[in-house]
């Protein structure tokens, strides 16, 4: 029976995740898998690669022959490489940690004025406008 360490997708229409499995070559790409050693995820900014580098190694040792796109994954990993016994490649682009956002209550205690509004009502400059003309019509 010849094995196969393969892309078994997952997901939405647009929106595809896959899991890296072993599974016997002659079941279909989304069919049942002996184990999942890993897990890729493309659409996310930089793309999430985890392998399990213990079971790469033994499937790899034991024969399991990876497709294209899994021997494309190993390789960034370096599972490939530690395989082979080759250099290993430059370490992967990690995501960095998003910085938090301030939150309402930080930003309520700056130094701003509280409870008054800062411009005056136009009501009542034309109301005190209306009262001082009527006081010059009377007067004259």
């Amino acid at each position: 029976m010849a094995v196969k360490i393969k892309l078994k997708r997952l997901g939405k229409i647009r929106s595809p995740h896959y899991r890296i499995v072993v599974a016997d070559s002659r079941t279909r790409r989304d069919g049942r898998a002996i184990e999942e050693i890993g897990l890729y995820h493309p659409v996310q900014n930089p793309s999430r690669i985890e392998v399990d580098s213990d079971r790469a190694q033994y499937w790899l040792g034991v024969g399991a022959q990876p497709t294209e796109p899994v021997l494309a994954i190993l390789k960034l990993t370096g599972d490939w490489q530690k395989h082979k016994g080759l250099p290993a490649p430059a370490p992967l682009k990690v995501a960095e940690p998003k910085a938090a956002r301030p939150s309402f209550e930080a930003l309520a205690t700056a130094d701003e004025p509280k409870g008054e509004a800062i411009t005056q009502k136009k009501k009542a400059e034309k109301k005190d406008e209306a009262a001082e003309a009527a006081s010059e019509s009377t007067e004259a």
